[in-house]
């Protein structure tokens, strides 16, 4: 009885150090960089889902695939196959079929300079506060080919493509003194001025990226509500469990001197 206790002692300081350690992690991992907003959690809110599944095949699934999502998986946020096949598939793929696309990684290495990430786990590798921060602070760069550069990966080589939706923006950054070294400035970025309107306003836009940046983190795990909902079952059944072998390695041993 008093090795199960300890092992069941040891799952549970094993648990709360892997928690640590996972907040630990995504705390410094934005160390040093631009900070990072918090993004809606809409993970769970079919509607957003599905907005989000139609931003994702109009604007990123052009030069980006998905080879770990099937079409049809999205029944679980909602649609039909019907729906699916009308409204998300835009080439000749059926409704069983990767989320793939028409460039070859050859081309898309001499067009753009690299292969585009797949966007299948990017919600899990990045995490959704660097995605919802990274579609939301691009601006015009005239020294980069594409013209566009953004604050949470600087000098990145994709283009705005949302940049229609958001409308054209520049960054503002002064010059000041390092706190650290009087002898050296550095660019401290102040704030966007809007150079041309796009089709939806700010808020709007910051809405529809929080669906985008949904869909994603649905994408990158769609089971990942149900693993939820059964982890606080199992962890309810071994705090049960811890209660009542507690109990009875007391009762156990009442009697034993």
């Amino acid at each position: 009885m008093k090795q199960i206790l300890q092992t069941l002692m040891g799952y549970c300081q094993a648990t709360v150090l892997v928690v640590a350690l996972g907040f630990s992690t995504t705390a410094s991992a934005n160390e040093g960089g631009f900070p990072l907003d918090k993004a809606p959690n809409r993970v769970s809110n079919n509607a957003s889902l599905q907005n989000g599944a139609k931003i994702f095949v109009n604007y990123c699934l052009n030069c980006h695939a998905a080879v770990s999502v099937r079409y049809n998986r999205m029944r679980d946020i909602g649609l039909t196959d019907q729906q699916i096949k009308d409204n998300l598939i835009l080439t000749d793929a059926k409704v069983g079929d990767l989320m793939t696309i028409a460039m070859s990684p050859k081309d898309a290495k001499v067009w753009f300079g690299k292969v585009p990430p797949d966007l299948s786990v990017e919600a899990r590798a990045r995490g959704a506060d660097w995605l919802y921060t990274y579609f939301r602070t691009f601006y015009k760069d005239d020294d980069r080919p594409t013209g566009w550069n953004n604050l949470v990966y600087p000098n990145v080589g994709m283009p705005h493509v949302l940049w229609q939706l958001q409308g054209e923006r520049a960054a503002k950054f002064e010059d000041r003194k390092d706190p650290h070294d009087e002898s050296r400035t550095e660019k401290v970025f102040v704030g966007f001025e809007q150079l041309t309107p796009g089709t939806m306003k700010p808020q709007e836009y910051d809405d529809n990226i929080a669906d985008l940046v949904a869909f994603m983190s649905w994408m990158a795990e769609p089971v990942q509500l149900e693993r939820k909902r059964i982890g606080v079952v199992v962890l309810l059944f071994l705090a049960i469990f811890t209660i009542l072998a507690w109990r009875l390695n007391k009762a156990y041993w009442k009697d034993v001197h």
